[in-house]
């Protein structure tokens, strides 16, 4: 094997495990996004009690929807970065 086609194989491997860990990355902001939310909920359940624990829904739904916002923002970002 030539050096320019080994170089290209290390290349392409070292992209390969930058995607994984940017990926895997914003999989744990994801995940602590929702924790907090959920966390923050709970704590306020158990502050003010009501019937249906409103503010876990509340809260727990929210940090969802913050997190997927999050995550096609990072998705965007990185595919413009690449270009």
């Amino acid at each position: 094997m030539s050096n320019n086609h080994k170089k290209h194989q290390k290349q392409g491997k070292d992209t390969q495990l930058n995607s994984y860990v940017k990926f895997s990355g914003i999989a744990f902001q994801m995940i602590a996004i929702i924790a907090i939310g959920t966390f923050i909920g709970v704590k306020l359940d158990e502050n003010y009690p009501n019937k249906n624990n409103l503010f876990t829904l509340t809260f727990t739904l929210s940090s969802v929807i913050i997190s997927i916002i999050f995550v096609i923002r990072r998705i965007i970002a990185g595919s413009k970065e690449d270009n």
